[in-house]
């Protein structure tokens, strides 16, 4: 009889941090075991930069977002899109002063004039965040942006002014690129590839909303409403705030009249101009009880 039932189901190998600090506790000076072939491949970061170990940096770049998000108990996120150059309000004055020619300042005007977005991003996430709705002991509608200055910025700053988590997927680009302060620590995500961080963006999806952007923005979006226009993801609320910069920079009327797009494809969308106006159909779509 074993009297210890530990010792049947107890560990027979050792976890892979204990055998890298093995090797580094025990490693002899030589010229064998100095070489880079002599590295464990897991903590070869040399090795795995290889052009030909891609798909396992992508596997990477999947797995530890994912994981990371389950065990913070995230089960789905509210998805906020955005310039990263819109101005908050409080900035807005320091943004025309260094408009210095007629251009500058004429395109300076017309990013100030959206900087209510900003407001509106904020008032939004708030909402969400203090919504609070957890189902099968998983927080929903955590608020997530790419994690950047602007609307990014108020997306993650109206969570925490309401005391709530919130993420953050920042993308790694030739220029400088950090997370805002107001993305929580721990969920503050850096990514290599912008499809990984796309993908991530929509798994845990309920709802996206849409603020006036550039072709990153764009990227986004039409990727999603390609995604549900083909059925390869079911329907969810899509919000475009700001009708006149949509209705402005992409026609989607004039798609369905040259038949490139089916009349209902409009559909897939709603207008909206406020957080609340927002909010109360993400409401209304789940029901929920905020």
């Amino acid at each position: 009889m074993i009297k210890d039932g530990k010792r049947l189901t107890r560990r027979r190998f050792y976890k892979a941090e204990q055998e890298a600090s093995f090797v580094e506790a025990k490693r002899n000076a030589t010229p064998q075991t100095q070489s880079p072939s002599y590295r464990l491949a897991f903590t070869d970061t040399e090795f795995l930069l290889r052009e030909e170990l891609r798909p396992v940096r992508f596997q990477l770049e999947l797995l530890k977002t994912s994981m990371l998000l389950e065990e913070a108990g995230i089960g789905s996120t509210l998805v906020i899109y955005g310039s990263a150059r819109i101005p908050s309000p409080e900035h807005c004055e320091a943004m025309r002063a260094t408009a210095t020619t007629p251009e500058r300042k004429a395109v300076a005007e017309r990013l100030i004039a959206k900087a209510k977005y900003y407001d509106e991003a904020r008032r939004l996430a708030g909402k969400a965040s203090r919504c609070g709705v957890v189902e099968n002991g998983m927080r929903q509608f955590v608020v997530c942006s790419g994690g950047g200055p602007s609307i990014m910025e108020a997306a993650n700053r109206g969570a925490a002014e309401a005391g709530a988590d919130s993420i953050g997927l920042n993308i790694v680009l030739p220029h400088e690129q950090e997370p805002n302060p107001y993305v929580t620590p721990d969920l503050s995500f850096q990514f290599h590839y912008f499809a990984l961080r796309k993908l991530h963006f929509l798994l845990h999806a309920r709802a996206v909303a849409v603020f006036p952007g550039g072709f990153g923005t764009l990227d986004e979006l039409f990727e999603l409403l390609t995604l549900i226009q083909t059925g390869k993801m079911k329907p969810i609320p899509v919000l475009l705030f700001g009708s006149d910069f949509w209705d402005r920079v992409v026609n989607f009327d004039a798609m369905a009249e040259e038949g490139v797009i089916n009349p209902n494809d409009t559909d897939l969308f709603h207008r909206v101009e406020t957080a609340d106006e927002a909010w109360a159909r993400i409401v209304a779509f789940y029901d929920l009880d905020c």
